[in-house]
């Protein structure tokens, strides 16, 4: 690799008569052991511009970023300009910043412990050196941060007080500031790398990213932009590059591409439409569970009954209450009333309900947050997979990991777990390739209760097509699938029915052809809870439980 100042301006072999890209990358590769994660990808980010990079979970994407951040040492043989001066490779962990990147990472890059203001002006508060920390100083900066991008949130409260939507807006804020005080310091355009910045963004807030993001780029600023969510990504990108199995696939200008174009560049093929069979009518199918006087905080008195092998859809708009359902009826959150019957006739009490009642019922749970409810990082592969079975393979009182190894590769072939090694931690795989270890996990033990809350979330579409077979195919052997979510597209995919939630009330009931994502949109958008009284069923399949 060259040994150039990575922060001193060199010669570049762009021609002088042209604008520089703002970066810049040829032929970079990174091998880990015989597994070659990235193959000679090169692509250019031109200033002004939002750049989509986009690929299916393993196809290298983390690992560029990793690379740009100085994490990952890439192979000998790559380069990279930025802004037209030479960088050499590998950077170190502090470069990117002097360069004039900044990255909001799918983790967040949050301190937990520390304040809002803190973790505003930690950077800042670094170089500035010193003795003593000028707190009024600090806490004026940070008021004027807050303000400039509209996100209203105390200074003084920690992190991890805060939701995770104003988590995620705080990282994205700390990050814009971060390129607009480099841009004002060196005259010179800077990169915000957002990786997955939107799944736990409601809509709203969506758009007030989007707004940011267009700021940064009408000043001549560039963004790299990460997410597997292709309506996004087409609104907000001017030309995406995509990777597919560490190499680059294709590159196109969005406003010329179709959403199949995307697809089809992603992983390789078209994307046949899965289209949920929707012959039998939910209400003829017998009731196997039965959720009477559920009331918690967020969730007002509500009754659902679920379907033998029906796959049951709850949604609605940030803060509605929908996503607090399964883990009611999985005892992980008590409620404050509330019983759950099954066909058999055994009974819960949900206000006393606990994880470990459910498992003996042979009911499951994954939860939204992969990364603090549902793994754990620090463990293989092979034991998160089978962490809920390890009796099962204990034999004389040793536990037998040669068949816990075999087992789990058997589940991450049938998975398509990327790589597929057994003894990996989970935290050394992609946040879709960890998704389909728990998925795999849960699926393993064929429960007679699946439940489910954003069960996609940053996985790509060739993944979610998967996932989404799986559960279809579980539900015609009498798995009942109970999948809170957000994404009325995948809710309309898979879904036999789809209750509707607004300020912790059910308001509608949407069943058989009327499962669309414009009907349920149209539902979260356009309801309010009235009353409580069940209503007739109304056009199209669509009841309005809160009366009219």
């Amino acid at each position: 690799m060259s040994a150039v100042d990575p922060l001193q301006p060199q010669s570049t072999s762009l021609a002088a008569s042209q604008t520089p890209p703002t970066l810049h990358l040829k032929n970079i590769s990174k091998t880990f052991n015989a597994t070659r994660a990235l193959d000679q990808v090169s692509f250019d980010v031109m200033p002004g511009e939002v750049h989509g990079l986009l690929g299916t979970n393993g196809s290298g994407k983390s690992t560029m970023v990793k690379i740009l951040a100085g994490f990952h040492v890439p192979d000998q043989g790559g380069h990279m300009e930025f802004n037209g001066a030479e960088v050499a490779l590998p950077l170190k962990p502090s470069d990117f910043r002097r360069l004039g990147m900044s990255f909001v990472h799918q983790n967040l890059g949050l301190v937990p412990s520390l304040t809002v203001l803190e973790n505003l002006r930690l950077a800042q508060i670094a170089l500035a050196g010193g003795m003593r920390i000028n707190w009024r100083r600090e806490k004026a900066a940070a008021r004027e941060t807050l303000e400039r991008y509209g996100v209203k949130v105390e200074q003084w409260r920690r992190i991890d007080e805060l939701s995770v939507v104003n988590r995620a807006l705080l990282a994205i804020v700390r990050a814009f500031e971060e390129i607009r005080e480099e841009c004002e310091l060196t005259g010179k355009p800077g990169l915000v790398l957002l990786d997955e910045p939107t799944p736990f963004l409601p809509r709203e807030d969506v758009d007030k990213l989007f707004d940011l993001v267009r700021q940064i780029a009408d000043h001549g600023s560039s963004v790299i932009f990460i997410s597997h969510d292709i309506e996004e990504v087409m609104e907000i990108t001017d030309r995406v590059t995509v990777l597919r199995d560490g190499r680059v696939s294709g590159e196109i200008e969005t406003a010329k591409a179709s959403h199949e174009d995307m697809v089809e560049m992603i992983i390789g093929r078209k994307l046949s439409k899965s289209q949920k069979d929707r012959s039998t009518d939910a209400d003829e199918k017998p009731v196997f569970a039965s959720v009477r006087d559920l009331e918690a905080p967020g969730v007002a008195r509500c009754d659902i009954d679920i379907a033998k092998g029906e796959i049951l859809g709850l949604t609605g708009l940030i803060g509605s209450g929908y996503d607090k359902i399964p883990y009611l009826m999985f005892g992980a959150n008590p409620a404050l009333a509330g019983t759950m019957t099954l066909a058999d006739g055994k009974a819960f009490d949900l206000v006393e309900m606990s994880p470990r009642q459910a498992i003996e019922a042979d009911f499951a749970l994954l939860p939204g947050d992969r990364h603090e409810q549902s793994g754990v990082a620090s463990l293989s592969i092979f034991e998160n997979m089978l962490l809920p079975d390890l009796d099962s393979y204990v034999r004389r009182g040793f536990l037998r990991t040669g068949a816990m190894r075999r087992e789990a590769a058997r589940l991450g072939r049938e998975y398509e777990v990327r790589p597929n090694d057994p003894e990996l931690s989970l935290a050394a795989l992609s946040g879709g390739n960890a998704q389909k270890v728990l998925i795999a996990r849960w699926m393993n033990r064929n429960p007679v209760l699946l439940l489910l809350d954003e069960p996609t979330q940053g996985v790509d579409v060739g993944t979610r097509a998967n996932i989404f077979k799986a559960l279809q195919k579980a539900t015609t052997d009498g798995m009942s699938i109970v999948c809170a979510s957000s994404d009325a597209e995948q809710l309309a995919e898979i879904c036999d029915r789809v209750l509707v939630f607004a300020r912790g009330q059910i308001v509608q009931e949407i069943t058989g052809n009327a499962v669309t994502k414009d009907h349920i949109i149209g539902a979260c958008y356009g309801t309010s809870p009235r009353g409580a009284d069940r209503a007739p069923q109304t056009q199209a399949g669509v009841q309005d439980e809160a009366g009219s």
